[in-house]
């Protein structure tokens, strides 16, 4: 193996793990894990609990 094939390897390595981290974050908290992104709201799970029902959504049991 060459070089250069090495290195577009590693690139492309790089790339993959780039392209999977999280793009988003909370917009309340800054959290990176748990994010409701549904109808685009981009907060974490814990801010999304905290409030919901001022954005309007109901609790059904």
């Amino acid at each position: 193996m060459s070089e250069s094939e090495s290195e577009t390897e590693e690139a492309t390595g790089e790339q993959a793990a780039k392209r999977t981290e999280q793009l988003r974050e909370c917009q309340r908290c800054g959290r990176e894990q748990g994010l409701v992104g549904k109808y685009d709201i981009w907060l974490c799970r814990q801010c999304f609990r905290e409030i919901s029902r001022d954005m309007g959504f109901k609790k059904y049991s």
